[in-house]
């Protein structure tokens, strides 16, 4: 027998956005509604039933029409981004819809941008929350919960103030493809995000917010809500904490069956599949006493502590699932859970380390976007063993760590420094892929640098006809730089490849200088040279290399320009016939 599940809410915003007031709003609506068992904490969510999102907003549904038959809303309070990774079969997310939360004063931020990149990357249904019009200067509350009650009440100046910041966020959101307009002018929700202003501190928006959510999770979801009565339990670990008394728990959002005591569960690892037994399961005690309290069972969608021997290296972000005959479901379990098992590979790349699976899975998804190979991706902190192993790698752009999260140990930091392997981390995932970017620009300019230093440059120059001062010991002339570069000491050749002298001076406006570029006119002294024996006015002559600049060169190949590979490509012609 099939029943209707609540749908799944995650909710994303920039630090200090207003997440957990509104989360608090929410639970502290259903209190001061008097609905008994309307609300209830549990591990890493929150339950809002259906009877009290109806003491809420059943006045605002009846006005817009819609008739709220889910059983409740979830809201996850703690997602990070295994809520989008591919942990189901039927390839979905954990969350089934997501409120992007949004500070209407600041607008955008870096982690709005974040959310909505992995958003459209994970094609989650999402709707935009402008929280804080309170703090809209002459914005005046009306003790409603109805955001269309007290707009109607504000003076036409505060409007128009509240429509130019919803244009401002409108901008912005259309910057990464998406059509967007204030809910109550949305014409069609599955081409536009609504956008809901709300204060999540005055409650003022939360019935459209209630009402809306409930509505597009009846209208879009279908029958992703539906899940059979007696199905085996599937969930994704949160987070794994050890518990005084209790010993190493996993923090569980079940979105799928029954998780029953004593039931048998799958689960991954860094070296695979394990299973255990569930001894116990425990849910917030919010009436004082103990901290947790016994339950036998628990009903997807729930948020659950499970307590069982062995979970120590369970790895957060991963699936667990109800097993009835591990040997006999071992094949299709391991399919299943090896989706989300990055393997280790022998090309060469960088070493990601990430807090949780889902967050390894949004870096693998981002940084295969950019071109960048990996060659190593887990969960868990930064050792010395990683930094030795991105040492090793030929590729000095691959020798790095790329961290989200995580701690780097203290061991690790000294092996770094030691050997130049840097360790680039940061707690917002596309700003490690842009960082290390970053790193490889920087990297790529001081060999440029240091190759200039250290190698003869290609180099093209002319002998300027009327030009030449003196004939010998030193030559003194005058040049045209027609390509690449030229600097003092360098050695000079004709086309036939063939040694003519070595640049003494370089004499640039009656000035000394070391090297001269492209469309350079100047003076230059040549030892060894005598004109017009070795050179005459109107040759060509240019810098010659050895073959050993020559190879390396051709490894960086890439620091060079267009016109410079050109001249590189003409001069090795004339260079490697003598070996």
């Amino acid at each position: 027998m099939k029943f209707t599940r609540s749908p799944i809410i995650c909710l994303l915003a920039h630090v200090d956005h207003g997440k957990t007031t509104l989360l608090d709003s929410i639970r502290g609506t259903a209190v001061v509604k008097k609905e008994a068992g309307g609300i209830t904490q549990m591990i890493g969510a929150s339950y809002v039933s259906k009877k009290s999102i109806d003491a809420v907003a059943k006045d605002l549904a009846e006005k817009m029409k819609l008739k709220i038959t889910i059983p409740g809303l979830l809201f996850i309070d703690t997602p990070g981004h295994e809520a989008f990774g591919n942990l189901r079969d039927r390839g979905g997310s954990l969350a089934d819809l997501v409120i992007l939360l949004v500070d209407i004063n600041q607008g955008f931020q870096p982690q709005t941008i974040e959310s909505i990149r992995i958003l459209k990357q994970h094609k989650t249904p999402f709707i935009l929350v402008a929280n804080k019009i309170d703090a809209l200067g002459g914005w005046k509350s009306y003790g409603t919960t109805s955001f269309l009650e007290s707009y109607s009440k504000q003076p036409e100046h505060i409007k128009q103030r509240l429509d130019e910041k919803m244009y401002e966020i409108m901008g912005k959101i259309s910057e990464h493809g998406f059509d967007s307009e204030r809910f109550d002018r949305v014409e069609d929700f599955s081409k536009q995000i609504g956008i809901i202003p709300i204060s999540a501190k005055t409650k003022e928006g939360l019935s459209e917010l209630l009402v809306i959510i409930g509505g597009l999770s009846q209208k879009f979801l279908g029958a992703r809500l539906e899940i059979e009565e007696n199905g085996r339990g599937k969930g994704s670990i949160i987070e794994v904490k050890d518990e005084k008394g209790l010993g190493t728990t996993v923090d569980v959002i079940v979105y799928d069956g029954i998780i029953r005591k004593n039931d048998e569960i799958a689960y991954m690892t860094p070296n695979g599949i394990k299973k255990t037994k569930v001894r116990s399961l425990l849910e917030p005690n919010l009436s004082g006493g103990d901290k947790f309290l016994n339950i036998e069972e628990v009903i997807a969608a729930a948020g659950v502590k499970i307590c069982a021997p062995g979970l120590e290296d369970a790895i957060p972000g991963s699936p667990i699932e109800v097993i009835h005959d591990f040997e006999k479901d071992r094949i299709a379990i391991e399919t299943q859970f090896k989706k989300v098992i990055f393997q280790k590979r022998d090309e060469a790349g960088v070493i990601l380390r990430a807090d949780s699976l889902g967050s390894v899975e949004a870096l693998l998804s981002l940084l295969k976007n950019a071109n960048i190979n990996v060659k190593d991706a887990a969960v868990g902190n930064i050792t010395r063993g990683d930094i030795l192993a991105a040492g090793a790698q030929e590729d000095r752009f691959l020798r790095a760590i790329l961290g989200f999260n995580v701690k780097v140990l203290e061991e690790a930091r000294e092996e770094s420094k030691n050997a130049n392997v840097p360790v680039i981390y940061s707690n917002i995932v596309y700003k490690v892929i842009e960082e290390y970017q970053q790193w490889v620009k920087t990297e790529k300019e001081n060999m440029k640098k240091e190759a200039l230093t250290k190698l003869t440059c290609p180099g093209k120059i002319k002998i300027l006809n009327g030009y030449v001062f003196r004939v010998s010991k030193p030559a003194i002339f005058g040049v045209n730089v027609l390509a690449g570069r030229l600097k003092k000491n360098y050695r000079l050749m004709n086309k036939s490849g063939e040694i003519v002298g070595q640049v003494r001076e370089i004499q640039k406006d009656k000035e000394k200088v070391l090297e001269a570029s492209v469309g350079d006119e100047l003076a230059i002294s040549c030892e060894g040279m005598t004109i017009p024996k070795d050179a005459a006015e109107g040759d060509v002559l240019y810098t010659y290399m050895t073959k050993d600049e020559i190879d390396v060169w051709n490894e960086r190949i890439d620091m060079l320009s267009k016109e410079e590979k050109e001249l590189f490509e003409e001069m090795k012609k004339m260079i490697l016939k003598f070996f």
